[in-house]
């Protein structure tokens, strides 16, 4: 039978990339997003529109479903979604991501921290929550796996992003532990932490720092360009598979080399 996923941020950047490629190794998903604003981060989020094509592209592999990682209702109802209209659920990938907050850490407003903090690290926490236990019943025969999309931002400190790179070491700590609760029941939880990569949070950041794309990034990354969607999401779908058991508590890197040094 089929693995089952369930995919937040799933409706474009590294989201939909990971769907389109656990799709494309024979996954079903349940592809989650918010697909409306919010308050205090400075771009559009994803739209319907966008859930749309992510799920049009994959036909009956793919179900979409319009929620909130903040809430938990919401991802209690995006694990039991898989397991009802898929018959099981395998894997779990927390790519719901925002940056805002651009400037220093005394000029951040309550609202753009709050926004950060929890669309980045409570998101993790309430899918985690929600599917860990349907996944420790799973058994380790199974090959149940939790994935959660931090960034190079997790281990270095990032000027005029301070509520972005605490958010990413939260996600980066918050997942060694899950994977040490989960250790016994054979579910593993890992962390992949891309460089700059081409998504809205990158063309974001570029306007933090007063420059006119997301390209200029590139010059941070020993291989002098940009970290493609897809890239990351081939390193989330090993993480997901269960050719990669003898992985937990793990930080991958997917950055170019960007933090090598």
């Amino acid at each position: 039978m089929n693995r089952v996923a369930v995919v937040t941020g799933a409706a474009r950047g590294i989201g939909a990339a990971t769907v389109d490629a656990l799709v494309n190794e024979g996954y079903r998903v349940v592809a989650v997003d918010r697909c409306r604003d919010i308050a205090d981060v400075p771009y559009p989020m994803a739209s319907p529109a966008d859930l749309d094509a992510v799920v049009s592209r994959h036909g009956d592999a793919v179900l979409g479903l319009v929620g909130d990682v903040r809430s938990a209702t919401d991802m209690g109802l995006a694990v039991e979604t898989a397991t009802r209209h898929f018959g099981r659920l395998d894997a779990v990938v927390a790519a719901a991501g925002v940056v805002a907050a651009g400037g220093p850490l005394w000029t951040v407003t309550d609202g753009a921290w709050d926004a950060v903090w929890t669309v980045n690290v409570l998101g993790v926490r309430r899918l985690v929550e929600a599917a860990a236990p349907i996944l420790i019943t799973r058994g380790a025969s199974t090959s149940p796996r939790i994935v959660a999309v931090a960034s190079a931002a997790g281990t270095q400190g990032l000027r005029h992003l301070a509520a972005y790179s605490a958010a990413k070491h939260a996600v980066v700590g918050l997942i060694r532990a899950v994977a040490m609760d989960l250790a016994e029941y054979g579910v593993t939880a890992n962390v992949v932490s891309p460089g700059s990569t081409r998504t809205a949070i990158l063309e974001a950041s570029a306007r933090v720092y007063g420059l006119e794309s997301g390209e200029a990034f590139a010059l941070q990354q020993p291989i002098g360009r940009l970290i493609e969607p897809a890239e990351v999401a081939a390193a989330i779908t090993w993480l997901c598979s269960p050719t990669s058991s003898a992985m937990t508590g793990a930080d991958v890197a997917v950055d170019g080399g960007m933090t090598v040094s």
